[in-house]
């Protein structure tokens, strides 16, 4: 199974067995894992969390970091994040990810009662444990897969009694029955089993256009194009820069984005610009300049 980054390549080790491919591929691994814990601290910063998490994310593991970097790799952005945090129930149209998320030593069959019509014999549901996700659940739906945060993970089996995680269990479900909300490691989420949050949707298909709707397509895609350009700067640069003459602009749809791309990593959130101010450089725009005397034109602006 091909993973895309290398942070999968070196948690894939501890899955099957394999060797770590080098010093360069833990590296990678471990800016990626710095990468989705900036993702985490930009959200923070927006939206309300319960306390500890930035604090948590400092120890996100190798197999946390996989997950949440697949679901930016199917299209999660940053906003969304937030839910993903607070419980948000999740589907992605990949069937790979079931197997791709069963680590080594740390994945274990979990009872669940999310989508029932799937066989659990086949494809139990998985559940992980860790800093940042504290209780991850995922399991298979008809065309892809599904994956939950809990704040409290669900310890009881065929074969186990309840224990006191049971019971803390048991309160965030009637939590979850109060408020219409799923109760996850860091909040609240609306995005419940009935209003998911959905990525990489496989509702794309190819698909040909009647010559009187492509030429209507193409005139007004061709219309909106004109007004961007002369909209966007003035008239006298747009007419001297003039769009591509392209035929077939409806042809164009669906081909510059690559995966079934949108938006985006960061969509439409806000984004921070945090810098340091240079003293030096400041100093130097701050000081005034004199214009040069009438010695140095005699002398062309050298010191003699």
């Amino acid at each position: 199974m091909d993973r895309k980054h290398p942070l999968a390549v070196v948690t894939r080790a501890g899955r099957h067995g394999a060797a770590a491919s080098d010093d360069v591929r833990a590296r990678q691994a471990e800016q990626i894992r710095e990468r989705v814990r900036l993702m985490i601290e930009i959200t923070a910063r927006r939206g309300a969390y319960r306390r500890g998490l930035v604090a948590a994310s400092r120890g996100l593991s190798p197999e946390e970091a996989a997950i949440l970097s697949d679901l930016e790799q199917h299209g999660l952005q940053v906003p969304q994040l937030h839910d993903v945090l607070c419980g948000g129930h999740v589907l992605v149209d990949d069937p790979a990810l079931y197997e791709d998320w069963k680590f080594d030593g740390l994945s274990r069959p979990r009872l669940s009662s999310h989508h029932r019509d799937i066989d659990k014999a086949r494809y139990p549901d998985i559940g992980m444990r860790g800093h940042v996700v504290r209780e991850k659940l995922h399991g298979r739906t008809a065309q892809g897969t599904w994956v939950q945060l809990e704040k409290t993970p669900a310890a009881f089996g065929k074969r186990k009694l309840p224990g006191p995680s049971d019971v803390l269990h048991l309160v965030d479900y009637v939590v979850y029955r109060v408020t219409r909300s799923n109760v996850g490691p860091w909040g609240l989420s609306r995005m419940t089993e009935r209003r998911p949050m959905y990525l990489a949707p496989v509702v794309a298909m190819d698909t040909s256009l009647s010559p009187p709707v492509a030429r209507s397509l193409t005139a007004a895609l061709r219309r909106i194009e004109e007004d961007d350009d002369v909209t966007a700067v003035s008239q006298d640069l747009a007419a001297r820069f003039p769009p591509p003459d392209r035929q077939d602009l409806a042809g164009d749809l669906g081909q510059a984005l690559t995966r079934g791309g949108g938006r985006g990593l960061f969509g439409n959130s806000e984004v921070w610009v945090t810098e340091t101010p240079s003293r030096p450089a400041a100093r130097v725009l701050a000081a005034s300049r004199r214009p040069p005397g009438p010695e140095s034109w005699r002398t062309g602006g050298r010191d003699e």
